[in-house]
């Protein structure tokens, strides 16, 4: 059986736990990889501009080789905007469980999605990044298609 040095010691346990409870220890960040190399970018709606950031993956680096981007994108379920690319980004799809407002992800390879409301879902895409502030972006985004541009800050 494998020992660890010192798990002999009565305070072994102890040690450990004030260990990450002080953060020697890496830790998961409640952001996922958005919060570590981070890429900003601005997505325009209108007359109204959003602040993101794109995560540190493969699949938001050959997003962000295709801006600027102007994309007419159409309505889906009440809850998402959506748009075909004009090529396929690689991908690593995953199933989120919770969408949350702002969030900017990849159905398939080459589906584009923004959405602007939070909602559960069964369904799997990459992630790609989020809009840092979400007010006003339902009502920016309104009923039915609208233009959004998508540019590296």
């Amino acid at each position: 059986m494998f020992r660890m040095p010192g798990s002999h010691n009565p305070l072994f346990p102890l040690t450990i736990a004030v260990i990450c409870v002080t953060g020697l220890l890496p830790r998961a960040s409640a952001l996922g990889p958005t919060a570590i190399g981070s890429k900003p970018m601005r997505i325009r709606i209108g007359s109204k501009n959003f602040s993101a950031v794109l995560e540190n993956n493969e699949t938001a680096a050959a997003f962000k080789a295709l801006l600027p981007m102007k994309l007419e994108m159409a309505e889906l379920n009440g809850n998402e905007k959506y748009a075909r690319l004009s090529r396929n980004l690689p991908t690593n799809p995953a199933k989120p469980g919770v969408i949350h407002t702002g969030d900017l992800m990849v159905y398939g390879s080459r589906t584009l999605v923004l959405f602007y409301k939070s909602f559960p879902t069964p369904y799997e895409y990459t992630r790609l990044g989020r809009i840092t502030d979400t007010a006003g972006l339902a009502e920016a985004i309104g009923a039915g298609s609208v233009t959004v541009t998508f540019e590296v800050e």
